[in-house]
């Protein structure tokens, strides 16, 4: 197994980066929001990687952290996710709001990917709840966001914040974690106006 690769990239697409490591070109398909942030052809980089070997296929998957390779395995073991499924839901959630979707029961926040339809959602969220509950997958501490999520939930003015950024459209999930990373104690218009500003930042 390929568990990361360091080396100069020889080319780059929305979704694709090549690595040349020892003379040697890997190709690696990518999140469209991890081959963004690579830097350009003929800069160094280094990706943490997901191989996949069937019968008729050898693919190599890249990541920008060992939290999104963790995040993508996780994924691909749920039932009917394949991996173009996987790299979709990473190129619009990072694995914090993965694992606070999949904790809050949030699936309508897995439909934002593309190929991922009401059923294949509530199956994510289904299929990987106990994992949660276990509290840590794969490098991912899913019991820490969630328990992070619920007591800001529970603190004075959070829970109203919440609420607020949810009647503007934004997930459940969503609200929760740009309000777990607020002072609760500050006041409700404060905490709204800081999350609305970090999430702005986030779309």
């Amino acid at each position: 197994m390929i568990y990361s690769l360091t080396g100069k990239i020889i080319k780059k697409t929305l979704n694709a980066v090549v690595i040349c490591c020892c003379g040697v070109g890997y190709y690696a398909q990518c999140p469209a929001s991890v081959a963004g942030a690579l830097p350009g052809v003929g800069k160094e980089a280094t990706i943490y990687t997901v191989m996949s070997v069937t019968e008729n296929d050898v693919s190599l998957y890249g990541f920008a952290s060992e939290e999104q390779q963790a995040c993508f395995e996780l994924l691909t073991s749920v039932s009917g996710v394949g991996a173009k499924v996987g790299l979709a839901i990473l190129s619009v959630m990072e694995p914090d709001r993965v694992a606070l979707a999949i904790s809050a029961g949030d699936h309508k926040a897995f439909k934002a990917a593309s190929g991922v339809g009401p059923k294949l959602a509530q199956r994510i969220v289904l299929e990987l709840k106990d994992k949660v509950a276990k509290g840590f997958a794969g490098g991912i501490d899913l019991e820490n966001v969630a328990g992070a999520a619920a007591d800001t939930a529970a603190a004075q003015g959070a829970g109203q914040a919440i609420a607020a950024l949810v009647s503007l459209g934004y997930s459940q999930s969503e609200a929760a974690l740009a309000v777990s990373k607020i002072d609760g104690t500050l006041p409700v218009e404060e905490i709204i106006k800081l999350a609305l500003r970090s999430m702005a930042g986030r779309r």
